[in-house]
Order: C-alpha cells, then structure tokens, then sequence
C-alpha cells in the first residue's frame, strides 16, 4: 500500500513526454531575460548610432559649405556675375608720328585726311597741292620702291632661286608672311610681291641675298637717295617694317620720278595680282592699292604703306585729265582715307584746280 502511494505522488511530478521536451527545449527565464535585455539594449544602441550619424552628417555638411549648384544654375550665376561686371575700355589706338607732332591740325583747300601731301606735274614740275611736305616720318613699306630700284639697277639674274630662312622673318613688329621658312622663289618673283602685294620677306630676302649681304644692299640705298637729291631720306632695312626708315614728300617725288622710268617696276607695282607655285600649294596675291583694279583710273607706278608710326602711305605716278601727275600722302587716318584722299585730288583736277568749291560735300563719299 505505500509502495502504490509512493508511485502515485511520483507519476503527479513527472511531467509527461512531450511537455517535458517542450520544457527542456526552451530558455530559462532567466536567460529569456536576458535576452530581452539585450534587444533592448541593441535598440537603443541603433537609435544613438543614428543620431549620431545625423550629427556627424550635419557637421560634415556645415564644414563641407553651401551645397554647389547644378551646372544650369552655374551657368545662370555666371551670366548675371559677368552682367555685373565692368567692361574695361578698348586700349586707345597708338598715335603716329605726325599726329604727335601736331601734323593734322594743318588746313589744306580739300580737307585731306593726311597730314602730309603733295601733288605735282611730273613734265612742267609745277605744284598742285602742297601740305607739310618737307616734314620728315617714317615712311612704312613705301621703302620697297627704293628696294626695287636697288635690285633692278643691279640687273641681277632674275631666275635665280632664292629660299626664305629664318633671317627673313619680322622681329621688329612680327608680322606674319605666307611665305614660310624653306620655300623657295626666284629674285623676280619675290621682286614682283614686294612691290605689288608688300611682301615683307620676299623685300627682306632681296637685301639679305644681295651681293655683298645686307649691309652693302642698305647702304646703296642710301646712296642711291642721295644721287637722286633726297636730302631727308634714311633707310636702314629694306622692308619699311622699321619707323627708322624715314623720308619727305618731296624727297619722295623725287623717288617716284627715277622709279616711274623702269618699265618693270611700273609693270610689277600696277599688277593686280600674282600666283605662287610653292610645291602643291599654290598661293594667290593681289596688289594692295585697289585703284588699280579701277577703270577710272590710269596709274603707271604706285607703292602703299602701313606701320602704326607711320600710318596709312601712298604714292603714284598716275594720268589724270591728260596731266601726268605724281601724287604722295603720308600719315593718313583711317585705313582707307589715303584712297579717299587720292580720288578727291583727281576729282579737284579733272574739274580744273581752282574749283574747290563742292569739294566738302564730296568728303562724305571719299574719307572712309
């Protein structure tokens, strides 16, 4: 009987099979605990984590500066940046010899724009038009026509070939050249583009190639200026790029008087324009005095010139109402004005020299 009490209380106790292993399977409540502890202290650990990341993002941004704008709005920003911005003035153009010594406030009856002319009869040597004509200025690439002088008196081989070098190229006021270093032309050639089209290293080419080099080619220059009476003529290269070389209206009639003799140099000077087989390439000049593409006018030898001392330059032997006349301006305004000049004299002779009457009204037309 006790056994059977016995075995009664202890099959109470003993938990049946299956809830045993549900029993045994399962935490401890005090690990069960703990666990809830932890999640909860995880949770709380990701919260201040991302807290912290926003901080961190926030001064990273505040040391990072204002955020940068889209490249549209950049370009808008720029625009209305640069709108806001002074524009600075243009540098005011260089003045020239003449205007610097007061040149063009002289009055002359067909208001030119240059300050120096001078036009006369070649045959009865009378004086049509005179202004400052003994006032000596750097005369530019009108030096060329002494250049050609000096090179067909020389009566030089004129097929010889000749190459531009190094030696050619403008170091004075560095101008550019279509004919590069290495090509290579012949003396008649690079004669026919210094005095038709001002071709600075073909003129320089000349002198270097001269028998006798460069100095001996300067110095016949000079000398040929004197022979001729051009007692305020200098030169000192052969390509008028230096405002050393220098000279007068007067003295530069008396130039054009000698030059306008050599039928080749009247040929070569009036040409309207030349080909140049240089290789494959072939090279298209043209003569830098438009008049003498005009019908109206009839010129037998003609230079221009251009440095900024010198300003604009012209000189030509022309026919005007049966009258042989030799026609020199120096230091004009304007890049046209020379030509402007020169179609206002014709006019004033074609209408006889005392009619300056109407001549203003044609200013308009012929100053540009």
């Amino acid at each position: 009987m006790a056994v059977a009490n016995f075995r009664t209380v202890l099959s109470r106790l003993i938990l049946p099979a299956g809830l045993l292993v549900l029993a045994l399977s399962a935490p401890p409540v005090w690990a069960q605990k703990k666990d809830a502890q932890a999640q909860q202290s995880s949770k709380k650990g990701k919260d201040a984590k991302g807290r912290q990341s926003v901080k961190a993002a926030k001064v990273d941004k505040k040391r990072a500066g204002p955020v940068r704008a889209s490249k549209p709005q950049q370009v808008r920003a720029a625009g209305v940046k640069a709108s806001r911005m002074q524009v600075a003035p243009p540098a005011p153009p260089r003045l020239s010899y003449g205007q610097l010594a007061g040149l063009h406030t002289a009055q002359d009856p067909l208001s030119l724009r240059s300050s120096v002319a001078l036009v006369i009869d070649q045959d009865t040597q009378e004086v049509l038009l005179s202004k400052n004509d003994h006032a000596v200025l750097p005369i530019a690439s009108l030096t060329k026509l002494m250049t050609g002088v000096i090179i067909n008196e020389a009566r030089l081989p004129m097929d010889e070939m000749i190459t531009i070098t190094q030696d050619d190229v403008d170091t004075e006021k560095g101008s550019s050249s279509r004919l590069r270093v290495g090509a290579t032309l012949s003396r008649g050639e690079l004669l026919h583009l210094a005095l038709m089209s001002s071709e600075n290293r073909a003129a320089h080419a000349l002198g270097r190639t001269y028998p006798g080099g460069m100095a001996t080619f300067v110095g016949l220059m000079n000398g040929k200026a004197q022979a001729l009476g051009m007692k305020d003529t200098r030169y000192v290269e052969p390509t008028g790029l230096s405002s050393r070389n220098r000279s007068s209206a007067h003295d530069l009639v008396l130039l054009v008087q000698a030059a306008s003799a050599d039928p080749v140099l009247r040929e070569l000077s009036t040409s309207s324009g030349h080909q140049v087989v240089l290789g494959r390439q072939t090279l298209q000049y043209n003569n830098t005095n438009r008049l003498v593409h005009s019908p109206e006018w009839e010129i037998g030898l003609q230079k221009t010139g251009y440095i900024s001392e010198a300003g604009q330059c012209l000189v030509m032997q022309v026919r005007v109402a049966g009258r042989k006349l030799i026609m020199v301006f120096l230091d004009s305004a304007g890049k046209l004005s020379r030509l402007g000049d020169a179609e206002r004299v014709k006019r004033w002779v074609e209408r006889g020299p005392g009619a300056t009457q109407g001549m203003s009204a044609d200013a308009a037309g012929a100053r540009s």
